[in-house]
């Protein structure tokens, strides 16, 4: 995995506390799909296990995986004695196991293109779902993201992920449902958004920006100089758009 994509670890608990977590409403998008129980899942990429406990709440037996040792430990704190643990890379998972549901919380963009449909269809029940979540934290003001975007502009031009397939962001379908649709392994795939809007300081807003994997590979004095350019520019509070992206297919 690339240094950008372990970079979160060092974070890890910061990442608990400023990463927005998951409304009920992504659950029942899912079931609703699903169109039958999901009573085994497991996750790639889990984090600090924000979405395991989602499900897990939910009576679903999850496997969370993780391959940062620092944010397993963080998940480990927080999710209940049924969830099972384990330190590994998606591309480490051995097929052997199968799951009712197998899904990505802003964390797929991080494995590894080359047969990657084929290793989730591997982990799947037949008929099984895959799900893949996530969206940035965006400024809602757009004169208050204009200010943000030219105080971080010395350090970095943009702090999003582009599309890994490159889909642009105006097309109907965006990744990776466009490379589900490409799959010989899925089906009936779909694509639909959870709106969400929160409020936050900016110091919280900033906290969150430490998260972000594009900060966390700058030098540290040069993370800490954005940080400031940026506080400089926010109101006290800033109104954020959180909408969640999932993508749903279903195993052949």
């Amino acid at each position: 995995m690339s240094g950008r994509a372990l970079s979160f670890g060092a974070v890890a608990e910061t990442y608990e506390r400023f990463r927005p977590g998951y409304p009920a409403a992504l659950f029942d998008t899912v079931v609703a799909y699903a169109r039958r129980p999901i009573l085994t899942a497991l996750e790639i990429g889990a984090g600090t296990g924000k979405a395991t406990r989602l499900l897990a709440r939910r009576g679903v037996t999850v496997t969370a995986t993780e391959p940062d040792a620092e944010m397993l430990a963080e998940l480990r704190k927080h999710v209940p004695g049924t969830v099972t643990t384990v330190r590994a890379a998606f591309e480490d998972l051995r097929p052997g196991e199968t799951y009712d549901l197998v899904f990505a919380a802003a964390a797929l963009h991080w494995t590894h293109p080359e047969h990657r449909w084929s290793r989730v269809a591997a982990l799947l029940e037949p008929g099984g779902v895959f799900a893949s979540f996530g969206g940035p934290v965006q400024l809602a003001d757009p004169d208050v993201a204009e200010a943000v975007r030219v105080a971080r502009s010395p350090f970095l031009a943009s702090d999003e992920i582009p599309s890994p397939d490159g889909t642009p962001p105006d097309h109907e379908m965006q990744w990776p449902g466009t490379e589900l649709q490409r799959s010989e392994w899925f089906g009936d795939v779909r694509q639909a958004v959870i709106e969400s809007r929160l409020t936050m300081s900016a110091h919280d807003f900033v906290g969150y920006l430490s998260t972000v994997s594009a900060y966390l590979v700058l030098p540290a004095a040069e993370r800490e100089q954005v940080f400031g350019r940026i506080l400089q520019v926010l109101p006290a509070a800033v109104e954020i758009a959180a909408d969640i992206t999932v993508h749903l297919a279903r195993r052949r």
